[in-house]
């Protein structure tokens, strides 16, 4: 990532690096020197995008090109994970199918995955709500599985709230409307006072905002871009519950994932409230045109902070299971 804020983990998009142009001739020509049996597919380029882009191979497959990131690291996680994680998922993810290596013509990893069909929710919506919430929920219960030893650790996401609290602040003042910003801040140190997460860390994806979550005919239909996987606290996906869901559907998601205790709830809603403040600041970078920003995410991240604000009435389990032997779920 570029210009990341080190006390939230996200990437402001701010800074960009073009050194090299991604076209589709330049796609092809990667194809026909190390996978010419994929060269004669159609290719197209996929909209959005910023640590790597996207482009359709045929209809099947997509080429994904390591172009913000500044290490391979992520796509190389990918690589290695997506195959381990994707038999025991019940949505569709992405998973490597060829390796592309650096050479003189782009000297940075690309990737041949397969490709996961719908719309990316920041362009589409959710109407079967719990249908969704039962999905998400069932997606996160598999995945929110104790990771190996040797699993990526993330250096900029995964701590708890309380570590957080510079990058919160700085969001806050940044985007949230005045009138807001007192309800905002409480739900937060609600966040900040919760337990730590106890258990052994688990796979979380990391990154489940409305672009990297596909949907169709209503409700969701597939997860994508695993890059920022880490091994770690579950509430940092189970912030998705407000992030991505329609409102009134928070309940339902987490009696369907039912291995989340009153701490991690805390927590997952002080880290939607966050993550809905910085889907607002990149929505505002994309309103002035600024490098990175993406206009469709201010109204989604807007959307997400009512549905945050309006969580406080979501019933508390205390009397939910806590930490299981298995990575925190039972």
């Amino acid at each position: 990532m570029t210009d990341t804020d080190t006390d939230t983990g996200f990437d402001t998009g701010i800074a960009a690096d073009a050194d090299i142009e991604i076209t589709a001739d330049l796609v092809r020509d990667l194809l026909q020197e190390q996978h010419p049996d994929l060269a004669g597919l159609a290719i197209r380029e996929v909209a959005g995008g910023w640590g790597n882009q996207m482009w359709r191979l045929g209809d099947e497959l997509a080429v994904r090109m390591q172009r913000m990131d500044p290490t391979p690291e992520l796509q190389l996680n990918e690589r290695r994970w997506l195959p381990v994680l994707a038999p025991r998922l019940p949505l569709p993810v992405p998973t490597p199918v060829r390796f592309g290596e650096p050479s003189e013509r782009f000297p940075k990893h690309w990737t041949v995955m397969t490709w996961v069909a719908g719309e990316p929710l920041d362009l589409g919506s959710i109407s079967r709500g719990a249908h969704a919430a039962d999905s998400l929920a069932g997606f996160l219960r598999a995945l929110h599985v104790e990771a190996p030893a040797d699993a990526p650790v993330s250096t900029d996401r995964g701590a708890h709230p309380g570590n957080c609290t510079d990058g919160f602040e700085s969001l806050l003042q940044a985007v949230a409307p005045d009138h807001l910003v007192a309800d905002v801040r409480k739900v937060w140190d609600d966040a900040v006072a919760a337990p730590e997460w106890e258990g052994p860390p688990v796979w979380v994806h990391g990154d489940l905002h409305p672009a990297n979550v596909v949907v169709s005919d209503g409700t969701l239909c597939g997860i994508v871009d695993f890059g920022d996987m880490f091994a770690g606290d579950p509430a940092w996906d189970l912030a998705a519950a407000w992030v991505l869901l329609p409102a009134g559907t928070a309940s339902r998601f987490f009696d369907k994932y039912a291995h989340a205790d009153e701490a991690t709830i805390r927590r997952a809603r002080g880290l939607a409230a966050m993550k809905s403040l910085f889907l607002m600041l990149m929505g505002r970078n994309g309103d002035r045109g600024l490098p990175g920003g993406k206009p469709t995410w201010g109204p989604a991240g807007r959307a997400a902070l009512d549905r945050v604000l309006a969580g406080g009435s979501m019933e508390r389990r205390n009397d939910g299971p806590g930490p299981g032997p298995a990575g925190g779920l039972r």
